[in-house]
């Protein structure tokens, strides 16, 4: 029987892999798990220019674990309520781009876009790592994706 200390872990890892409880909703786990990594952009944007991919780096790492641990609480690969890997993804679709209405909405997106479509590299990403890093390094890989693509498209609108 585990122990009321192990237990309490247990909770919080699934507190935090499943983005504060988004995960669990009947549908679109991973559009939810987005917005519930809209205040984590909104803080980070609080942050000096240098400071941000310092936190992402800290972020991605810390999910990572997360979401390695509720792989295994879970007893699924990638198990649908896993959400904090779009949390992250979310996370540097913005990263060094203005915060305002339109990025954010662009943002939320195109991100979704790719995490969904998966275009090489991002579905070799997802089918060659496994546990943690292979969870959440594919949706790294889709914000990358997306912030390269809103850049341009704020490039060619004349907005950045």
């Amino acid at each position: 029987m585990p122990s009321m200390n192990s237990t309490r872990k247990n909770d919080i890892v699934v507190f935090l892999a499943t983005g504060f409880f988004t995960g669990f909703l009947p549908t679109m786990p991973g559009t939810w798990g987005t917005f519930a990594g809209i205040p984590l952009v909104i803080i980070s944007h609080r942050l000096t220019s240098i400071m941000q991919p310092v936190v992402a780096v800290v972020f991605v790492t810390f999910a990572a674990y997360i979401a390695g641990r509720a792989e295994i609480l879970f007893k699924d690969r990638d198990a649908r309520p896993i959400v904090i890997d779009e949390m992250v993804g979310f996370l540097i679709t913005l990263l060094w781009l203005p915060l305002n209405f339109l990025t954010l909405c662009l943002g939320f997106f195109l991100f979704r876009l790719f995490d969904i479509v998966k275009p090489p590299p991002i579905s070799t990403v997802e089918k060659r790592l496994h546990g943690g890093w292979g969870i959440v390094l594919d949706d790294v890989l889709a914000g990358v994706f997306a912030n390269v693509t809103l850049r341009l498209l704020l490039i060619v609108a004349g907005l950045l």
